[in-house]
This record gives C-alpha cells, structure tokens and sequence, in this order.
C-alpha cells in the first residue's frame, strides 16, 4: 500500500515538474506583464501552431464540461476567457494543479490527471489566445504540424516511449 501511495505521489511531483518545466513567468502582483510573450503563435492567414490547436483538442475533452465550450463559462465553471486577462500563467497552473474553492463552487485539483497535466501548457496556449481575442469560437481550421518534440514529451509524460 505505501508503494502504491509513493508511486502516486512520484507520478504526481513528476506531471507538475513536467507542466511547469516550460513555464514563462513574467508578471507582478497578479497581472500578467504588457511585454510577457505570448504562448501562441497565429500566422497571417489564421494558421495557429500544433501547441494552440492541441490545446482546443484537450480543453474540449477535459474542460469544457464545467467551463464550457471554448472558456467561455458555465453555471458550474468561471468564464477562462475572462479569467485569463488578468491571472498569470502561473496562478493558472496553481489553480489546475491543486483546484481551487469558491463560495459553492469547487474546481477539482487536475495535479495527477495525466491527460490534463501532460498537455496543460498547450490548454493554457489555447485559452490564452481565447482570453487575448487572437482566435474566435470553435475549432481552429488551420494548424501546424505536431513537431517531433511535441510528440516524444507526449510519449514521456503519457508513459507510451
């Protein structure tokens, strides 16, 4: 029993290790910086990068249930689009890492679920790009191709190498 609780733990230490390895953190008192870089890239012709799309894929199939589609809030989950224009990036991560309670409403700690921790900087790409008004509702039509390194952290972090 402890070893299973010690292999939760390491796997737990090891997702938020990996989500917060890429992390860009460049804000003060709680607002993101007017010069922090974007985690998105949008070509001239509405191309997003394969971490945007692969954030729309993986917000719909793990988020949008409480938050609705496209972060655009429910009545069991805050607007992201809205939330995303003030909170830095690393308060995001906090909040999905180790959820978060509100009044009545309760946002349930993400830390160990690999099929968000693995990708959560792609989602935070997507919803940021939302929050900045850089790409409308739905699913993006263009995108990039997934890169061979988006594939082996893939691979890494899902425990399919």
């Amino acid at each position: 029993m402890s070893c299973r609780r010690s292999t939760s733990a390491f796997v737990a230490a090891s997702l938020i290790a990996i989500a917060t390895s890429s992390m860009v953190i460049a804000q003060t008192e709680n607002k993101p910086s007017a010069d922090e870089e974007k985690p998105y890239s949008i070509a001239a012709d509405g191309t997003v990068d394969w971490s945007t799309f692969n954030g729309y894929r993986r917000y719909h199939a793990s988020c949008h249930v409480c938050h609705g589609p496209d972060g655009l809030g429910s009545s069991f989950g805050p607007n992201l689009t809205d939330s995303l224009k003030t909170m830095p990036q690393e308060q995001f991560m906090e909040v999905v890492v180790n959820g978060k309670q509100d009044r009545e409403k309760k946002m349930p700690a993400l830390g160990t679920d690999r099929n968000v921790m693995c990708y959560i900087n792609d989602i935070y790409a997507y919803l940021k790009a939302r929050s900045d008004g850089a790409i409308g509702r739905g699913r993006p039509a263009k995108y990039g191709k997934k890169s061979e390194e988006a594939a082996q952290a893939e691979a890494n972090c899902m425990g399919t190498d």
